[in-house]
């Protein structure tokens, strides 16, 4: 897989990553563009846990009492965007595209995923703009461990499905609200992140609160890529990358964490 790593101008402990073909341009702002015609994975990102450490930065730097803020805008509507993108914090639970690592996962961010994506920290609808939370760390999580076999078997049944997930979802700390903007404006987003909880806030306009947030140190990243991963509570597996017959691009500025 051809890729190239480099620290962000005027950001030394963020991390540039180019794979397959994927660019990240740092001129007047941020902007992440994977070009057309990919058929492999791509990917275009930054983040601030990959490559070279500087002396006594741990991999994953923030923790809780952090605000992350920004400005963005896609190339294309929700409709015509393909693969995976976003902006917040995890812990890179399968490791970054160039070092594979295992671990539960935990993040705050904003994320879009396009079809055939169907994820379980999504909206009802498996995919498309959302703000979420999931911490799949904490012992209320691990405690779901052992009973995974039955809860996947009474997933089956609607009826029991629909009374089962919510509780599940709960206990991993997932949280998640739709997000209803056209995505090729620019908007501002904020997101929160307390140790009671985190807010997300649109253009100035709280979009999701939740009761509990992450208690792990997060790393964080923004990214664009053209993979889909379908993961659902009735034990549907299927993952892989999509082609794009368009450039497609998510452009950043003012972009600003404080605390944590």
């Amino acid at each position: 897989m051809l890729h190239s790593t480099q620290n962000v101008p005027d950001a030394p402990s963020r991390r540039r990553l180019e794979l397959g073909g994927g660019r990240v341009t740092t001129d007047d702002t941020l902007r992440f563009t994977l070009p057309a015609g990919v058929a492999g994975y791509a990917d275009a990102q930054i983040d601030d846990y990959g490559g070279e450490r500087p002396p006594g930065l741990p991999r994953f730097a923030h923790r809780p009492d952090v605000v992350l803020s920004l400005r963005a805008r896609f190339s294309h509507p929700a409709g015509e965007q393909r693969g995976t993108a976003g902006f917040g914090f995890w812990n890179a639970p399968y490791g970054d595209p160039t070092t594979r690592r295992l671990a539960l996962p935990a993040a705050a961010w904003f994320f879009f995923a396009s079809t055939p994506n169907d994820l379980p920290f999504a909206p009802e609808r498996g995919h498309g703009w959302f703000a979420a939370t999931l911490d799949a760390t904490t012992p209320r999580a691990l405690g779901l461990i052992p009973l995974a076999p039955p809860v996947l078997l009474l997933n089956q049944a609607g009826p029991l499905r629909r009374r089962l997930w919510p509780a599940v979802r709960r206990r991993l700390g997932i949280a998640a609200a739709p997000l209803a903007v056209d995505l090729r404006q620019w908007h501002d987003y904020r997101l929160e992140w307390r140790r009671d909880g985190c807010r997300f806030l649109v253009d100035g306009a709280p979009v999701l609160t939740t009761p509990t947030a992450p208690r792990s140190p997060l790393g964080f990243v923004c990214w664009l890529d053209n993979q889909y991963l379908v993961l659902t509570p009735r034990g549907r597996f299927r993952a892989g990358v999509l082609p794009l017959a368009q450039e497609q691009w998510l452009e950043v500025s003012d972009l600003a964490i404080r605390g944590g």
